[in-house]
């Protein structure tokens, strides 16, 4: 009796950082907040730390993307490896923010963010091994990347649909990519302790299956999510 509750704390320990993730999808609707879209619709000019605070905001609260860099992370131990796919997620997302917004690029929101919540289901797969037991060999830097690159599209496609003033386009925009950035580090960061917390338990390795079809389930959802909006629009 004992082993079994044991064991399924144990269990329990493999779901932790799944669950703290997947709590902001029904508190964030993943979008600008009312009062923010409210307040760059107000403003012209050059407001270069209100567009970093936004951005940052923006990628702290948004639970694809968190669940999207959890699965990058997962099985990365060393911290040149995080920065070398974080760096090739943020390059990806960096280019498709700006040029959607300042090149006035446009992409149907969701159909985005239906390929956002594949990009989800496509590490947690690669993470569960999936891939590998299919004898398929996909290069992960690449698909970071490209995904990055649909991610920022997602970004891009919430500010694009604001009336936002051309006066001081351009440093707004630079400093809302900045803030991303800084939104993306410091999630980054908290994950990273976790994971290191996590990985010094056994139940690391007994639950990685489990979290990451949790994870999977996820980002399957918001793809049924955002193409259900697809269709009855």
């Amino acid at each position: 009796m004992r082993g079994s509750i044991l064991l399924r704390n144990k269990n329990l320990h493999g779901f932790t950082f799944f669950l703290l993730l997947a709590a902001a999808l029904p508190v964030f609707a993943h979008g600008v907040a009312e009062g923010d879209a409210d307040y760059i619709q107000r403003i012209s000019g050059v407001h270069f730390m209100p567009y970093v605070y936004l951005g940052a905001k923006h990628m702290f609260t948004g639970y694809d993307h968190l669940l999207f860099l959890a699965g990058v992370i997962f099985f990365l131990y060393k911290l040149r490896d995080v920065a070398l796919y974080v760096s090739l997620f943020a390059l990806g997302h960096s280019i498709t923010l700006l040029l959607g917004v300042l090149g006035g690029i446009r992409a149907d929101s969701y159909i985005v963010d239906a390929i956002i919540g594949l990009s989800v289901v496509y590490k947690a797969f690669e993470n569960m091994g999936g891939f590998e037991r299919f004898g398929i060999s996909i290069d992960t830097r690449h698909a970071v990347f490209l995904f990055g690159l649909a991610h920022g599209f997602g970004l891009s496609t919430k500010l694009q649909d604001l009336t936002i003033s051309n006066e001081g386009l351009v440093p707004n925009m630079i400093a809302f990519n900045v803030g991303v950035e800084l939104g993306q580090l410091a999630a980054l960061t908290i994950m990273l302790l976790v994971f290191q917390f996590w990985r010094q338990s056994a139940s690391f390795m007994k639950g990685a299956f489990n979290t990451n079809l949790l994870i999977m389930t996820a980002g399957f959802m918001l793809f049924g999510y955002q193409m259900t909006g697809y269709l009855v629009s």
